[in-house]
């Protein structure tokens, strides 16, 4: 049985009034809190505001978080978010991140973008030597062509992206 530490829950009570009085700046706070669940979760909350300021503090954690689900849930978020600002990181993380996770949901989340900006580096990774990280290539090149060519709901485009 998993045993939540009583400050982390705390923590998460404070969190949830900040969330109701839509505190940005506290959760950009945490995105350096020692504890990786806490940033994870700010990360999450962040998407959750809404808004294109909130790219670089999130692609920041995709670039310098030191646990690799911080930063994949960070690649999740910048896809989530779909905008264009969030190619950059993704793109340096899909090519460069030293976890094969990161590498599988940053490439993930460039197809959920759908921007053809995207199409050269996804090409890249097709010869990445890990086997989870070409499949999502090939599952971002697939969407941003569907998006490109057939898509007439760019929702259910995005939906299928990852």
């Amino acid at each position: 049985m998993l045993v939540i530490p009583d400050e982390r829950l705390a923590l998460f009570t404070e969190m949830e009034l900040k969330y109701e009085d839509n505190d940005v700046e506290y959760f950009i706070s945490l995105l350096n809190h020692p504890d990786y669940v806490v940033r994870t979760r700010s990360t999450c909350i962040l998407v959750d505001f809404g808004g294109e300021d909130k790219i670089p503090h999130i692609a920041k954690v995709l670039k310098n978080d030191d646990n690799e689900l911080v930063r994949h849930e960070a690649a999740f978020a910048l896809g989530q978010m779909s905008y264009s600002s969030a190619i950059p990181p993704l793109i340096d993380a899909t090519l460069n991140d030293p976890s094969m996770f990161v590498r599988h949901e940053a490439a993930i989340a460039l197809g959920v973008v759908g921007n053809k900006e995207a199409k050269e580096t996804l090409e890249k990774a097709l010869s990445d030597p890990d086997a989870p990280v070409v499949e999502s290539a090939v599952v971002a090149l697939s969407n941003i062509v569907f998006m490109e060519t057939l898509s007439k709901n760019e929702k259910f485009a995005k939906l299928t992206g990852g």
